[in-house]
């Protein structure tokens, strides 16, 4: 099974010049929990969730719309081709504990979103059944690794 199977095409993005309010915004209109950042060459440069969102506003004490997009989105992004296997993607999901992957085409310009949820929804479809007993091990391993919490850094303590 590929990645193009599964993902969900022509994702919701934002740019560096938008807010974490244009953000929460998409996120609330369309019942998605992430949005990539792109370029103005439309190539995906970070990521930024829910969580980033709330985090920042709260850290800056200001209102999302408040916030701009380069002060709240990830400082990474790890992304999967369209053409990639599920394996493949899954492996880079549990390697660096992330839930959701931009999809990008060979010109690494985005055309899509892989997340957990895709995966999951898709192990239990009746015509992916024979796929859905492999899948599920990989899916319990993935879920399990993107889980795990990460261990507080020293003087943290809460």
């Amino acid at each position: 099974m590929r990645v193009r199977d599964l993902m969900t095409p022509n994702p919701h993005y934002c740019t560096r010049l938008q807010t974490a309010s244009d953000a929460a915004r998409a996120m609330s209109d369309f019942d998605i929990g992430c949005v990539p950042v792109v370029d103005a060459g439309h190539v995906p440069i970070a990521m930024v969730t829910d969580r980033d969102i709330c985090l920042a506003a709260y850290t800056a004490d200001a209102p999302p719309s408040r916030v701009p997009i380069a002060h709240v989105m990830s400082n990474a992004i790890y992304t999967c081709r369209v053409d990639d296997s599920l394996q493949s993607a899954e492996r880079t999901m549990r390697d660096w504990q992330v839930r959701r992957l931009p999809v990008v085409n060979d010109r690494g310009l985005l055309v899509g979103i892989l997340s957990l949820n895709d995966i999951v929804l898709a192990s239990t479809r009746s015509p992916l059944a024979k796929a859905a007993q492999r899948l599920r091990g990989d899916v319990d391993r993935t879920l399990a690794a993107v889980c795990r919490h990460r261990p507080v850094p020293a003087g943290l303590q809460v």
